[in-house]
């Protein structure tokens, strides 16, 4: 059985529990982080020494790290699906994941703390505008990257789009400027349309 360590409204839990409800992936959840706390305990370090969430236990196989806890559910339990069959689609979609955590989460992050987990007292609002920049002008490259396409490597769902779940729902959340950009808005229209995606990544801001 698996089970999956984590809060439900932590973006990158939100990834693995997206996936594993578009793939049928029963499991059970423990509650971790932030205000659950937990996840400093020896026991939880003993899986995962960085004492982050989401942390998998499948059967007393032990994976840490959301991006690759998607890819080895999906290539698993959806191969040719979500995980895509083609070697050179599926590297596309690998590309997209790893550009995520790269590139857009330290970029948004900033922003997100700033104007959703800090007092107005404590806010600087010009790292906040920075990181809004910065979020807006990595967010056009998605946008021309779903020119011609309704999913980032295809026209299928696929593991490239999982891991911006929770940056989309919660740019689009925010009471912040954000640029025209019609094909990521009308990509995100058809996430906001998948019950998985309203259920597991729609929650609110937190």
């Amino acid at each position: 059985m698996l089970k999956i360590y984590g809060r439900a409204n932590s973006a990158n839990v939100q990834k693995v529990l997206w996936a594993c409800a578009e793939i049928g992936v029963s499991y059970d959840r423990v509650d971790m982080g932030m205000q659950y706390g937990g996840n400093d305990t020896p026991e939880y370090l003993a899986m995962n020494p960085n004492g982050r969430v989401p942390t998998i236990d499948e059967d007393g196989f032990i994976l840490w790290e959301s991006n690759a806890i998607v890819r080895y559910l999906t290539a698993k339990h959806d191969p040719g699906g979500l995980s895509p069959a083609d070697s050179r689609v599926r590297a596309d979609a690998e590309r997209w994941m790893d550009w995520q955590l790269s590139a857009l989460a330290p970029a948004f992050i900033p922003m997100f703390f700033g104007l959703v987990r800090m007092s107005e007292a404590d806010r600087d609002l010009d790292a906040v505008e920075k990181s809004r920049a910065e979020t807006a002008r990595l967010l056009g490259f998605m946008d021309k990257q779903l020119a011609g396409r309704d999913y980032l490597v295809s026209d299928n769902l696929t593991i490239a789009d999982i891991p911006f779940s929770g940056f989309v729902y919660r740019w689009f959340e925010m009471d912040i400027e954000r640029p025209l950009l019609p094909n990521l808005d009308a990509w995100y229209q058809r996430l906001c349309e998948r019950p998985a995606f309203r259920e597991h990544i729609m929650v609110g801001l937190s």
